[in-house]
């Protein structure tokens, strides 16, 4: 069967020529021939020069995300072997594997899903309509490629339940992929071992993201008293006690993060030295500081507090405020780690509002590193979606 052609508006398609991977509904011209939503399509510019193929979504606004610049490209299931392939083969050369994000949507030319390995179990998130179908494929030729290398894998469960399906058109799911398995695995990141509930869990169970940010900071956690906001299942903070900090406070607004976050303390033989606290960040660093309870590292890790353009402002507002609470609970000299995984709040809108944060406690700050994702989590360069997390390491000194 012939595809459907997708031809773009005269200037239209500034990102896929750049090198993204997404036409918006209005850079759309016309579409000839016969489709329905899910399906590839040739996609053309307005002068009728081939672009490359895609699948068409007409319940998005992304109305096509492009599988290949090759306008001639079967996506075939040996296409799909090498997309997946390629994925695996560089995360060999970049990462820790043990636990891995193995596939990152449009950063690995596979728009739409995201596979994550938590040691021998893999987590799939499916969030576009085009790639749903090509799931299954995807599952097994990503099983057979860790196989060649002595991986074997004990069970696959999807994840596919991100308010994003919506957007697709299509219904939030979670279950098996195949035969059912223990969804409590045991990891270990950076020698912190970890339970990660991979089917009730925030998104896939565990942000692999942070893990070379949290090594990061246990450099300066060595007999450190340290805050941990927004702990989640306690990431950083059981890397704060395992690099000798004396004492360590989590804190999460969620019941079950910190009870997960307990176990992992106890897995770790932490729990004489690092607690955790059920409480809203926002409510509970306005008592410590009144309590005149000062730390010498504290960390930031929110979650996104926007995830659309027009959310930006009160967003700007939620940053500012929780790091100028963050800063005057640091103690001169001490240090402060902030984060954004927003990719709507840009990394200049980020630095600006920082800074404004820092003048308006009157403390000074000095800069020690500045970080992004883990490389299994590659920025794909036009591609901004894939650029989101944004990590700041400060001294934070009083002005002088």
């Amino acid at each position: 069967m012939e595809s459907a052609v997708v031809t773009l508006k005269k200037g239209g398609g500034r990102s896929l020529k750049a090198g993204g991977a997404w036409i918006y509904d209005n850079e759309i011209e016309s579409v000839m021939g016969s489709f329905s939503d899910g399906d590839l399509v040739q996609v053309r510019d307005f002068d009728g020069y081939g672009l490359g193929i895609g699948f068409i979504n007409r319940h998005s606004k992304i109305r096509v995300r492009m599988m290949s610049r090759n306008p001639a490209q079967s996506i075939d299931r040996e296409f799909l072997r090498r997309r997946v392939r390629d994925a695996w083969e560089y995360r060999k050369k970049t990462v820790d594997t043990e636990s891995c994000r193995v596939i990152f949507g449009e950063a690995d030319f596979l728009p739409g899903i995201v596979a994550d390995k938590f040691s021998d179990v893999l987590v799939i998130q499916s969030l576009a309509l085009g790639m749903d179908r090509f799931k299954e494929v995807i599952v097994e030729e990503l099983k057979s490629a860790l196989q060649e290398d002595g991986i074997t894998v004990r069970g696959v469960y999807e994840r596919s339940d991100a308010k994003e399906r919506e957007k697709e058109g299509m219904e939030r799911i979670k279950g098996f992929i195949g035969e059912p398995f223990d969804t409590n695995v045991e990891i270990t990141e950076n020698g912190v071992r970890y339970l990660v509930d991979v089917k009730d869990g925030q998104k896939t169970g565990f942000f692999l993201d942070q893990k070379y940010n949290r090594l990061a900071v246990q450099k300066l956690c060595r007999n450190a008293r340290v805050l941990d906001c927004f702990t989640h299942t306690g990431s950083f903070a059981l890397n704060a006690g395992l690099a000798g900090a004396r004492e360590v406070l989590g804190v999460d607004a969620s019941e079950l993060g910190v009870h997960q976050a307990e176990l992992n303390a106890q897995l770790n033989g932490l729990e004489d030295r690092v607690r955790f606290q059920t409480a809203d960040v926002f409510d509970l660093l306005p008592e410590l500081e009144k309590k005149g309870e000062l730390f010498d590292v504290v960390i930031l890790d929110p979650p996104a507090f926007t995830k659309s353009r027009s959310s930006v402002r009160n967003a700007v507002k939620g940053y500012r405020e929780i790091n100028m609470r963050g800063m005057k609970l640091v103690k001169d000299g001490g240090f402060l780690a902030t984060c954004s995984c927003s990719h709507f709040m840009t990394y200049e809108l980020f630095t600006q509002t920082l800074q404004q944060a820092a003048r308006s406690v009157h403390k000074r700050l000095r800069q020690v590193e500045y970080r992004t994702q883990a490389p299994d989590h590659p920025i794909l360069w036009a591609a901004d979606e894939s650029y989101y997390l944004k990590f700041y390491i400060f001294q934070v000194c009083e002005e002088r």
